[in-house]
């Protein structure tokens, strides 16, 4: 699959990854990972302070194992959060993302990690609420956070834990 931006990722072992578009100038790519530097210095630091055999790695096996009952979970909290907000949507979908615990389309299909599983209840229902708030506001505007923030109050604190834990997927 050809490259469509430009992305730097640090991993757990403290490799670095990076990709490109074919036939992006040098010039733009050196100016992005220079750009990045501060980012990249900082996940690598973080990642060496991680006991590596406390951290659980998922398989394609675990996946197929959770991805009904995560459904079945996420299926609920939708119903339930949406009694409030009444937003019309396609279709729930749980998926095996490496980087995202959810997104939501403009066709409104709502796409969800079957890794929220084993997050809190609270870290969960946040996210389920974030992608929701998605069909009305495909943004991060003042207004999106304000939807938000009508059925999660304390949204900014549980983000903040959130951003932590995701590098972790």
């Amino acid at each position: 699959m050809k490259a469509r931006r430009l992305r730097l990722a640090v991993h757990r072992d403290g490799s670095v990854h990076f990709t490109a578009p074919v036939g992006m100038s040098f010039f733009v790519v050196e100016r992005f990972v220079h750009s990045k530097r501060r980012w990249l210095f900082r996940k690598i630091a973080f990642f060496k302070t991680i006991d590596t055999k406390l951290v659980r790695v998922f398989s394609k096996k675990d996946y197929l194992s959770y991805k009904d009952q995560a459904l079945q979970l996420i299926q609920g909290r939708v119903q339930h959060f949406n009694s409030f907000y009444d937003f019309s949507f396609n279709a729930i979908s749980i998926k095996n993302q490496k980087t995202r615990w959810g997104s939501c389309s403009r066709k409104g299909n709502l796409n969800f990690n079957y890794k929220l599983l084993f997050l809190p209840k609270v870290q969960r229902d946040y996210i389920v609420v974030h992608e929701l708030c998605h069909l009305k506001e495909m943004n991060h505007s003042m207004k999106f956070w304000r939807l938000v923030q009508k059925t999660i109050p304390n949204y900014l604190n549980i983000k903040k834990r959130i951003t932590k834990i995701r590098v972790m997927l």
